[in-house]
């Protein structure tokens, strides 16, 4: 019969700072999990009203009603003093003039008093058809909405920032991993690395006050901040994520195969792009889409950088307004609880709806589909 062991080889001991150290990494990742739930509960919650039945002209009345109603503001002088406030509004009118992009008029305040009102009929279409509209004009008596536009000016500017980023970021980690050598890589993926941290808002600006300028004297371009431009500064702040995730992919390659490329009689140049690249193409992949994901959520540089007009237009020449802008410059001035206010929660939802199916597509096909292709699985 064989012997008993030991109870201390047998009994488990509870190591106190292991125990500590587990518990706190569960209570980080849980927190962490339940804020992110909180966040998609919020922005979901405050984009329900488009669900509510709530209607151009019901937001229309209810403005009409607010500005009718006995309770106006205060016109206070700081010239005249405190004895100035008074609720009668002033004789002479200082309203601007009224500018209507679909009859491209402009109306001053003396000519809509001498003249009989134009009567423009209210638009009859639903929220889902306003949306749907090309004209983004979230101001007026009769409010569009329409994401055309910013769909557009989004698709240009990551376009652009994606043609020229791709081919800089995996070229550099193409050369950084075969051809650099050690001290030269040494000093260039932590350099680069520690540009993914630049806060996008310097980037926005040196492309606002630099390259915009720059381009503009090249190229002869009519406007100074363009799609070229926010594509520029927008293909700055992802050539980082480009690059790291290549260059990991690409020297996670096994060296057999450099190695039995170069033992075949091929060079440096046929076994980096003919061999190892090829083999890195998931990685690649992934890296460019991630890329693509942080362009299309961007907002500081395409505020600053592309000129932050809802235009569309085929130009990359033209000034161009991405939907993540257009998020970031109207929400601090827009209305709580209005219309214009569940829209722009609803934008936020569409941007997180395309960053979860980029996110998707480079799990689900990238690594799996393209990783069994190219390693023979």
């Amino acid at each position: 019969m064989a012997s008993e062991l030991p109870s201390t080889l047998t009994k488990r001991t509870i190591r106190w700072g292991e125990w500590l150290a587990e518990t706190a990494i569960k209570v980080v990742a849980g927190t962490s999990v339940l804020l992110i739930l909180l966040i998609f509960i919020f922005v979901f919650r405050e984009a329900a009203g488009l669900f509510s039945g709530k209607t151009i002209e019901s937001e229309n009345a209810r403005h009409t009603t607010s500005a009718t109603s006995d309770n106006k503001p205060e016109e206070y002088n700081p010239d005249a003093g405190a004895d100035s406030t008074s609720t009668a509004p002033s004789e002479e009118s200082t309203s601007p003039d009224v500018y209507n992009p679909e009859i491209e008029e402009i109306i001053s305040p003396s000519e809509s008093t001498t003249s009989a009102p134009v009567e423009i009929p209210a638009e009859k279409r639903t929220i889902w058809e306003n949306l749907m509209s090309n004209v983004w004009q979230p101001v007026g008596e009769n409010p569009k909405f329409g994401m055309q536009s910013l769909f557009i000016g989004t698709a240009k500017a990551t376009f652009i920032a994606v043609l020229i980023s791709a081919p800089l970021g995996i070229l550099a980690a193409v050369y950084s991993a075969f051809f650099a050598k050690k001290w030269l890589r040494e000093i260039i993926k932590p350099t680069v690395e520690i540009l993914a941290g630049f806060p996008s808002v310097v980037v926005g600006f040196f492309c606002l006050m630099i390259v915009a300028s720059l381009m503009q004297s090249l190229f002869g371009t009519e406007y100074r901040l363009n799609a070229l431009v926010g594509g520029f500064g927008l293909a700055v702040a992802i050539i980082p994520i480009i690059f790291t995730i290549t260059d990991d992919a690409l020297t996670s390659v096994p060296k057999s195969y450099r190695e039995a490329s170069l033992a075949l009689g091929a060079s440096e140049w046929e076994t980096a792009f003919k061999v190892m690249l090829p083999a890195a193409l998931p990685g690649v992949f992934a890296a460019v889409l991630l890329g693509v994901g942080r362009a299309f959520g961007e907002t500081m540089i395409a505020l600053m950088a592309t000129g932050n007009a809802a235009i569309v237009s085929a130009s990359f020449t033209e000034p161009v307004r991405t939907l993540a802008a257009t998020i970031g410059a109207e929400m601090g001035e827009v209305i709580w609880g209005s219309l214009h206010y569940n829209i722009l929660f609803f934008l936020g939802i569409v941007l997180f709806i395309i960053s979860f199916c980029i996110n998707l597509v480079t799990e689900l096909y990238v690594k799996k589909k393209l990783t069994k292709k190219f390693q023979g699985g």
